[in-house]
């Protein structure tokens, strides 16, 4: 059996098509360089611009100012991965209370839900503030009274709450069959929550869950509302002894840098799962 190639007129659409993409990739990457050249000389043009050139762009100050936000970043970063692991469990926890059926469980039910309309309606800051200067004020005997400690406190109890909402409607989102069928095996609402929906639910959630943790990621900078000294505060404190805010510019490096790979892999779970659906629909 002879093996199959294109036909003529196949391989004359494949260079068509070539030709097609490749103008439109040179008239985009045109028009986007375009329009930075253009935003650019607009900016540079404007009468205020040496002052600004002068107050935000500074390389001395940037270079002056690197190290210590280069080692104050890491507090950043630490805050970040501790609250991202009590989040994860406390959500999940919020998020199956929600979502149970028992009698039994009726008070946890209602304290989730209270919780999340709570405190999904308080700003983060004003959490932070409460935290951080209201629980030390009240002495309680064997907790901590440190600044990071309550600060990380705030965002774990900010962001439990949104993600909780994350996990019940990646629970919800799982058709009604699988509940039947795994009770037709003789599981419990309680087996088949933990072995057959959740694990289900969590692979969906994925991507709106990185974006949380994004957003989480650029929020641990409130923890300078605190008086805790990382990334922004250590900016804040170089900016009142010289007078430039060039080092707001040099963390908003160091944010862009640590938040743009999770963006980029969220983007990708997002085209593998719509992928995996456009092939089972077929």
């Amino acid at each position: 059996m002879s093996e199959w190639s294109p036909s003529q007129h196949e391989l004359d659409r494949q260079r068509v098509r070539s030709r097609l993409q490749l103008r439109s990739a040179l008239i985009a990457t045109a028009m986007t360089v375009l329009a930075f050249v253009a935003l650019g000389v607009l900016v540079t043009g404007s009468p205020g611009w040496p002052n600004v050139k002068a107050y935000f762009f500074s390389w001395p100050d940037a270079r002056e100012s690197f190290p210590a936000i280069r080692d104050a970043i890491w507090l950043n970063i630490k805050m970040f991965l501790i609250a991202e692991v009590f989040i994860l469990i406390f959500a999940m926890l919020i998020a199956m209370a929600r979502v149970s059926r028992s009698p039994w469980l009726m008070p946890l039910r209602v304290v989730a839900v209270v919780y999340t309309d709570v405190v999904r309606g308080i700003p983060t800051i004003l959490l932070v503030y409460l935290f951080a200067f209201g629980m030390p004020a009240l002495e309680l005997q064997g907790m901590p009274d440190s600044p990071f400690f309550w600060a990380t406190a705030a965002l774990i109890v900010s962001y439990s709450a949104y993600v909780a909402e994350v996990f019940r409607s990646g629970i919800e989102s799982v058709h009604p069959s699988q509940w039947a069928s795994a009770q037709a095996l003789g599981l419990t609402r309680g087996q088949t929550l933990r072995h057959v929906i959740v694990p289900q639910a969590v692979r969906r959630v994925v991507p709106p869950l990185l974006n949380d943790f994004v957003s989480l990621q650029k929020d641990t900078a409130l923890a300078s509302a605190a008086g805790v000294f990382e990334a922004v505060a250590t900016a804040r404190d170089y900016t009142l002894y010289n007078f430039n805010f060039t080092p707001y510019l040099v963390v908003a490096g160091f944010f862009i840098v640590m938040t743009v790979p999770l963006a980029r892999l969220c983007d990708w779970l997002t085209a593998r799962m719509r992928r995996r659906e456009l092939a089972g629909a077929l």
